[in-house]
């Protein structure tokens, strides 16, 4: 479970240090992007240690990702409707459906 929540906090901070700044345009392209390398920074935290414990208790690597990019695509739903104000449309209903039968043929037979 430690993975889990630990990819989990890794993929908040990536989606603020990857689209966070989209939400403030007015902000130099240089600003931005130190400002993201540092959010990154601590998103680095996470993932990293999530990965390695993660891989230690039996994940593959391949499992490791599937379950990143799930993770990823739940957060950046909840990112792109509150931050950014995107409505939630049949295109992310239907990606996160094939990411989840992704996960599906990569965790059978485990």
């Amino acid at each position: 479970m430690s993975t889990l929540a630990l990819l989990l906090i890794s993929n908040i901070f990536m989606t603020l240090a990857w689209y966070g700044h989209l939400k403030f345009p007015h902000l130099p392209m240089i600003t931005a992007v130190l400002i993201g390398w540092g959010i990154a920074l601590i998103e680095y935290s996470f993932a990293v240690p999530a990965n390695r414990i993660g891989y230690a208790q039996g994940f593959s690597g391949a499992q490791l990702k599937v379950i990143q990019e799930v993770i990823t695509l739940g957060v950046f739903a909840v990112f792109a409707a509150v931050v950014l104000k995107e409505p939630i449309g049949w295109r992310y209903l239907g990606a996160f459906a094939c990411l989840s039968g992704a996960a599906c043929f990569m965790f059978v037979g485990r």
